[in-house]
């Protein structure tokens, strides 16, 4: 006879080891719209650079206020400080750190005039308060005080409409402004009848060549257009105004559609799209469809403030890049003709930024618009001939560096979106990375750029590595082996960067270090960052990162001093540097990853710490509520992601780095239909430490996920406590990213030894490669092996390179020049350290700079006077003195006012030579080389002094006068004759 007790043991071990095994997880539900959880203000103060208007996701149409004209917080035509409007135009940037877009600008008003108002004088903008101000996705109102019309404002994809209700019957004007913040290329309006206008505005800004098309029609008519004057250097520019007939007061309503392509485009897409439909219907349009966006990913949390910042950022990562294309498939291409395309073509790519965490959010939860931005990349390298880095409105911007929509085709493509010709897209990606602009030249051939070929070497070096591994594992997988092996050895160029004895990644310039060197100066070695927030930047390999350091103790402590050094940077103001802990810096995309590093070190707890840390006081509920610069949606989709608990730290590696969640549950909706459920058990402000972690109902020791465990559908359930725990610190239990195909030798370098020199420098040579050797060659003579320090006493040229085993480096080759050993120099004024040319000897060394004064060849002087006296050792016949100074205004480099050169026999009597005078203020955009000359009858002298005034306050034309700019001189070479 069976035991019924022992039955009911085994039945309760199965339910028991059943619900072990179960997941059980519900998904996260929504309490209320999403939209409601929707702050737009936030970022539209401090240096955010967002507006608030109306726009719908991926839009081509942003209809929203403008409070600011100019300036870098105008950015976006909208800064929450400023208390007037001067209008509602129909296209804004998000996040940007330069100024375009604010076209066509609307504003009601109750008398004519055509006078902006923005000097003070009397004008059509108008005083507004927050308090009344409304403003939710897809929709904007505002009551303007100064006139009492209150305005409403929404949108479809590529119109929008205006709802204004006037005081009074009486007066009811509305002016039409083409020539709005932009210089107008051209510009010009049409009046088809008493209720339509036409037009079209081409401006000049960060675009060069920017074409906007529009069609307005009015819901009452209006009987007069008044034209404003015809506009000296704005050709066809124009303002109007128009007087509406309207006795019954009803609100006025006007509907607007744009095209880049033609007016008769702008009148499709209105029609398309608003047609008949009143206002009520096109903003409940235009709610939904972004109800429907937000519904991507549903949170549940009681904290208020977390769930706004939460849904605040998933918006922002939603309106940008933006539509480019007309409801007929035509759009204005990179050539700035008019194509075709049956998908969805797109502008307004940040991809420097936007490819760290933007880009990895959409492979998540915007699969289809992934294959259309990727074809849309194909699309402007066919018009333009290449992949775009910054593009806007049809222009390349040349703007930030890396060839970043690589990463971006890389990380799809391995995730398995391919919508798009996948061997155009290599050939594309390959294009943008074989190219000779932008250091790239010398990048292939020394596998490093130098200091003095290029600026912001040290980025671009680390960058491109980036982006060439992620066309090397393309390759791998499509079987392109050659292809896989040069980009892989590529990918471990920041090799050469890597500095072994401070462990900083720095600039080399004629392959010594860049000196003096300081991890916290922001100079033109990188890219809006110091060595400090560049160093850690090698998510390719940050197995081989670590040998360089030395182990994984060494990363860690490297981390922690990191995040506890002090806030303040040296050198370079960068207003981009923001959100600091220690040299951490949040508010600009080369720390993003950092944080997340500890993992790869079996320190998770600390990864915690600091993202927990990050999300909470870093972002806030308030307009000042984004660390710098919110950068169309990245600095949103750092938050999106972090918050629902892991990272892309190496898009293309099909891994998420875990950190820690902000949220008891989160749930993703895939476009398949499938979803992703995450649940925090025991979730507090204290309880930040990850404990245990289940995946799918198993443990999961990884402290990573990857991408197909999101996508296939499933669960990750997180178990928190308020200390660290042992979750993650065992070996192997670690993210990894590590090259070990075709590893390349490190290039060595000189580590001590003077490029100039008078009587003669010791040598010393090094590398950061243990057990290689080193071979050098002076001149013309045979390479043979470094063992110890040598002496160089006369110009000449000195060729390195390093073997280990079946691995050699490139030679390279460093010229060192002798100085007249009698000749020496006094400088009576500073020099900024990181424009020393080289040091205090740098304007007799013989060595003549370029225009470009990024490559760090001239010697920088900040709102300072020159004054240097050269000793030429004895006393000589003198004809001819000269001196070289650079002109970049745009770089706030300006000439001296007046140089003047003065002789003498015993450095104590001075005999002043005419001086010659310079109109340093006048405006000249033209990046130029001065020569200032004296001649003197042959008279012998021993000291020459030179003497060159500081313009100092910018001119009122320059746009640093506005912030107390001061000038720049640079100047190189006093010549002796």
């Amino acid at each position: 006879m069976k035991n019924p007790k022992l039955i009911s043991a085994f039945i309760a071990l199965i339910v028991l080891f059943g619900c072990e095994k179960k997941t059980d997880i519900q998904p996260a539900k929504k309490d209320q719209p999403l939209i409601n959880y929707v702050n737009t203000f936030i970022g539209t103060g401090g240096h955010g650079h967002t507006y608030p208007g109306a726009t719908l996701p991926y839009g081509m149409m942003q209809l929203s206020p403008d409070t600011r004209l100019e300036g870098w917080d105008g950015c976006s035509g909208y800064h929450y400080s400023d208390s007037y409007i001067y209008g509602f135009s129909h296209t804004h940037l998000s996040g940007t750190g330069i100024s375009d877009y604010g076209d066509v600008l609307l504003m009601p008003t109750n008398e004519h005039n055509f006078h902006n108002g923005a000097d003070g004088k009397k004008g059509y903008r108008a005083h507004f308060s927050h308090d009344n101000e409304v403003a939710e996705p897809g929709y904007y109102k505002v009551h303007l005080d100064s006139t009492n019309i209150v305005v409403e404002l929404t949108v479809s994809k590529r119109s929008g409409i205006h709802k204004y209700q006037f005081p009074s019957s009486e007066n009811q004007f509305v002016i039409l402004d083409l020539v709005h913040r932009d210089k107008v290329l051209d510009a010009k309006i049409d009046k088809i009848s008493n209720t339509e206008i036409v037009g079209y505005r081409h401006s000049e800004a960060w675009a060069k060549d920017q074409r906007l098309f529009f069609a307005i029609k009015t819901s009452h008519p209006f009987n007069d257009m008044l034209q404003s004057p015809p506009e000296t250097g704005m050709p066809g520019a124009r303002r109007s105004s128009l007087t509406f007939i309207n006795p019954n007061n009803e609100p006025i309503i006007i509907k607007i559609g744009i095209s880049a392509v033609d007016i008769e485009g702008a009148r499709k897409n209105l029609e398309a799209e608003i047609g008949n439909k009143d206002f009520e219907t096109v903003k409940k349009e235009a709610q939904d469809y972004w109800e429907k966006q937000l519904e991507k990913i549903v949170i549940e949390s009681d904290d208020l403030n977390k769930k706004t910042n939460f849904y605040s950022a998933l918006y922002h990562t939603m309106i940008a890049p933006n539509r480019y294309q007309d409801v007929d498939g035509r759009y204005r291409g990179m050539d700035l003709e008019i194509h075709n395309a049956d998908f969805d073509y797109y502008t307004v790519f940040s991809l420097w930024d936007t490819y760290r965490a933007a880009h990895p959010l959409y492979t998540i939860i915007e699969q289809e618009k992934t294959n259309d931005f990727i074809n849309t990349f194909l699309a402007k390298y066919d018009e333009g001939g290449i992949m775009p880095m910054w593009d806007l409105a049809g222009n390349y911007t040349d703007c930030m560096i890396g060839y970043h929509a690589v990463p971006v085709i890389a990380d799809a493509y391995l995730k398995g979106i391919r919508g798009y010709d996948t061997e155009k897209a290599f050939e594309a990606m390959k294009h943008s990375a074989t190219r000779d602009k932008f250091g790239l030249e010398a990048y292939k051939k020394y596998g490093f750029i130098p200091v003095d070929e290029e600026s912001e070497s040290v980025s671009k070096t680390l960058e491109y590595a980036y982006d060439d591994w992620t066309i090397a594992q393309m390759a791998k997988d499509m079987g392109k082996t050659e292809d896989y092996k040069t980009y892989i050895q590529r990918a471990q160029f920041y090799k050469n960067v890597f500095d072994p004895e401070t462990k900083f990644m720095r600039g080399r310039f004629r392959n010594t270090w860049f000196a003096p060197f300081d991890p916290y100066e922001v100079n033109f070695n990188y890219t809006e960052a110091n060595s400090w927030q560049y160093s850690f930047y090698v998510p390719q390999d940050i197995s081989g990162f670590i040998n360089l350091l030395g182990g994984k103790d060494k990363l860690e402590a490297q981390l922690d001093e990191l995040f506890s050094a002090k806030t303040e940077t040296s050198g370079r103001e960068q207003s981009d540097i923001t959100g600091l802990i220690g040299q951490y810096a949040h508010g600009n995309e080369p720390s993003h990853h950092m944080a997340y590093l500890y993992n790869f070190v079996n320190k998770p707890h600390k990864t915690q710490e600091k993202v927990h840390q990050i999300l909470t006081e870093l972002y806030k509920n308030e307009p000042d509520g984004v660390s710098g610069n919110e950068d169309c949606g990245q600095m949103s989709a750092w938050y999106v992601l972090s918050s629902m608990g892991f990272y892309s730290v190496t898009p293309g590696s099909n891994e998420y780095i875990i950190g820690t969640p902000l949220f008891d549950k989160a749930t993703i909706n895939l476009e398949n239909g499938k979803q992703f459920k995450m649940m925090a058990n025991n979730l507090s402000d204290t309880n930040i430490y990850i404990e245990s972690v289940k995946l799918n109902g198993k443990s999961l020791e990884h402290t990573f996920i990857k991408h197909s465990d999101i996508i296939v559908e499933g669960t990750l359930e997180f178990n928190m406590t308020n200390q660290p725990s042992t979750w993650g610190t065992k070996e192997g239990t670690e993210p990894k990213t590590e090259i070990t195909d075709h590893r390349i030798l490190p290039s060595p370098f000189i580590a001590k030894g003077d490029i100039t020199f008078r009587d003669s420098t010791e040598v010393v040579l090094g590398t950061s490669e243990k057990e290689a050797k080193i071979y050098y060659a002076i001149d013309s003579d045979d390479f043979k092996l470094y063992e110890a320090p040598f002496t160089i006493s006369k110009d000449c040229k000195v060729k390195l390179y390093s073997e280990k085993g079946d691995l050699k480096s490139p030679v390279l080759t460093t010229p060192f020049f002798k100085i007249d050993p009698n000749l020496s120099i006094t400088l009576e004024s500073e020099f900024a350290n990181q424009y020393s040319a080289g040091g205090n000897d740098a304007l007799i060394d013989g060595i003549r700079s370029t225009k470009n004064y990024r490559t760090g060849s001239w010697q920088g002087y900040h709102d300072q006077d020159l004054v240097a006296i050269v000793d030429l050792g004895q006393q000589k016949p003198i004809n001819t003195i000269s001196i070289n100074f650079l002109q970049d205004q745009g770089a706030w480099i300006f000439y001296p006012t007046e140089v003047q050169c003065l002789v003498s026999k015993d450095n104590k009597n001075f005999k002043a030579l005419p001086s010659q005078k310079i109109d340093a203020s006048n405006r000249n955009s033209e990046l130029e080389i001065k020569t200032v000359e004296f001649k003197i009858p042959k008279t012998e002298y021993k000291y020459v002094k030179i003497i060159a005034k500081k313009m100092g306050e910018l001119p009122e034309w320059h746009l640093g006068y506005p912030l107390d700019g001061r000038s720049w001189i640079f100047v190189d070479e006093i010549s002796i004759k």
